[in-house]
């Protein structure tokens, strides 16, 4: 007898994470040869991700009707240590979400190339770069992510600012940053660096305003001086902001998933380095302070040469496990997950900036149009140019930097041979 296709989202309770989580058992494992293919995420149990997986499912049941299909979502803080347990069983998923950059790069030895399986893909989808390595594509992109330097227009214009003329340089930033304080009671920045992911987002929202295009293409690329003017310029901001009081107070203690955005949603704080996909972004915000007062600014000139841009990756994406028993099979989920149909979904209902370049997201309020008239001109965003090793090392330093237990000087220096060994 046939069998429908079976999708079934498995978990325990709802966890607001980065990208949202939930979470379930971690001892669920796949095959896909017993018609049973199983996925580990952080996104499936979320409420505003339904009709995304509803929508994958309708793909997929098209030319699969027979095959069950269990997500398993985890919880995003241990996704990736119960991730890595399973890889070194080599038994697991069938199907894995990642992170772009350094989170799928340091695992791509688990992962089957997907070139031949999304070659019709790849010009509806953007954000390839962020899931590929040494030549191969090991995951499709869903989102695309970035993080755009939001502003509270109303603030501004209680501060008696001009909401349409946010600060060009650092120096005037740093003016109207008093202004509103002053007028307002608002801090510059929402900031939370408890998971020390703060400095992550500090790094490529504010260095683009620091960086020169040229330093900044030489990173991205893997040409990284940590001694550099520019480089040392950016760590040296994230510790004046909070020595002169930019931030709310307890940086370190704050969690930015969600606390630091609360904090931007409430009007305690004038600007935000957010997300532009599905948490702490666009739609989130103008839930909370309305459409029309969310901002999307560049990020100030701090040094001369300097030419700010929208820094973005592909945001998460889908990759399979090279142990599953089918691989044609899984990366036809894949390709369903990645389907026109379930990213209008998932961009109509979470706010979701899909990798699928023919979704019209014109409609969705100015900052929504500000973030996407500026992908044709944005580059990759500096921190997940970095190792999943290097990025869990600055998060340690970055809380170190503000607690003044370490030098600018004495973190780069340790960055440089991580980065170096990585």
């Amino acid at each position: 007898m046939k069998r429908r296709a079976l999708w079934t989202t498995a978990l325990v309770a709802p966890l607001a994470l980065y990208g949202c989580g939930s979470a379930a058992d971690p001892d669920a494992s796949g095959g896909g040869g017993d018609g049973t293919l199983v996925v580990w995420d952080w996104k499936s149990g979320d409420e505003t991700a339904k009709s995304y997986i509803e929508a994958a499912e309708a793909d997929f049941a098209t030319t699969h009707p027979d095959v069950e299909v269990e997500f398993v979502a985890q919880p995003f803080d241990q996704y990736y240590n119960l991730l890595g347990t399973a890889i070194q069983a080599g038994e697991g998923p069938d199907v894995m979400l990642f992170n772009g950059g350094g989170q799928l790069r340091d695992r791509t030895d688990a992962l089957l190339p997907l070139d031949e399986y999304v070659a019709e893909d790849t010009e509806r989808l953007a954000g390839w770069e962020a899931f590929s390595d040494g030549g191969h594509v090991y995951a499709a992109p869903v989102t695309l992510q970035g993080h755009p330097l939001y502003y509270n227009k109303a603030l501004y214009e209680e501060a008696g600012l001009d909401p349409e003329a946010p600060a060009a340089t650092w120096e005037e930033f740093l003016a109207d940053c008093a202004q509103i304080e002053d007028a307002t009671g608002a801090t510059c920045f929402a900031m939370g660096n408890k998971e020390g992911y703060g400095i992550q987002f500090f790094l490529s929202g504010l260095g683009p305003g620091v960086l020169t295009p040229e330093e900044y293409d030489a990173w991205t690329a893997g040409d990284r001086d940590w001694t550099s003017p520019g480089v040392k310029r950016v760590f040296e901001l994230w510790v004046e902001a909070e020595t002169a009081g930019l931030n709310n107070d307890g940086v370190n203690s704050t969690a930015m998933f969600n606390d630091e955005f609360a904090l931007f949603d409430s009007g305690e704080a004038a600007h935000v380095v957010g997300l532009m996909s599905d948490v702490g972004h666009w739609k989130e915000f103008g839930e909370f302070i309305g459409a029309e007062n969310v901002g999307v600014m560049p990020a100030p000139l701090a040094t001369s040469g300097a030419a700010p841009v929208l820094p973005y990756d592909g945001g998460i994406g889908y990759g399979v496990a090279e142990w599953t028993a089918d691989p044609a099979l899984a990366a036809d989920l894949v390709r369903s997950l990645t389907s026109t149909a379930a990213l209008e979904a998932f961009y109509a209902d979470a706010g979701a900036i899909a990798s699928d370049t023919t979704i019209d997201a014109s409609g969705s309020g100015p900052a929504a149009a500000a973030i996407v008239g500026q992908i044709p001109t944005g580059k990759p965003a500096l921190h997940v140019a970095l190792s999943a090793e290097t990025l869990e090392l600055m998060g340690r330093l970055s809380q170190q930097l503000l607690s003044g237990s370490v030098t600018v000087d004495d973190a780069l220096a340790q960055l440089a041979e991580s980065d170096g060994a990585a």
